[in-house]
């Protein structure tokens, strides 16, 4: 096994983006808000590979991103592609913790790891909903974890 292949073992949507030039700031290196929008992409890969749209479009329930955070390890530069990797790593009533992690291929490394709070929203009535157990279920397949009693 490869180092990136290890490093993204645990993590069942793991997706790829070239560095541009233009992600990179004046300190020559990509810019922070990059590394969130890596995981904008790699979360709602999740979220297509689980099928919480199709949930939402039935019953108006659907995610909405709580909090997140981010730990830089090192600068990302132009030339370079990134694996980004996404789970879930805790399942609640109404919400869910996501891991996600930036894998650099040129130098083999993280660059930075972080999480993210999916909160279940219902959209009709403007406030947080259980999680559907279609979604639910969903999460423990991909996860490959027990289910879990509510």
């Amino acid at each position: 096994m490869s180092i990136l292949t290890d490093l993204l073992a645990s993590y069942p949507v793991v997706i790829e983006f070239p560095v541009h030039w233009g992600d990179m700031d004046a300190f020559r290196h990509v810019n922070n808000i990059h590394y969130l929008k890596y995981w904008e992409s790699a979360r709602i890969r999740y979220f297509e590979t689980i099928g919480i749209f199709e949930e939402l479009e039935q019953s108006n329930i659907g995610p909405i991103l709580a909090s997140q955070n981010c730990i830089y390890r090192f600068p990302l530069t132009y030339p370079d592609t990134v694996s980004v990797g996404c789970r879930v790593v805790k399942l609640m009533e109404d919400r869910f913790l996501m891991n996600y992690i930036i894998v650099s291929h040129t130098s083999e490394k993280v660059a930075a790891r972080g999480e993210g709070m999916i909160v279940s929203y219902d959209y009709t009535a403007l406030q947080k909903a259980p999680l559907p157990p279609s979604v639910r279920t969903a999460i423990e397949r991909l996860e490959k974890i027990a289910p879990i009693s509510s």
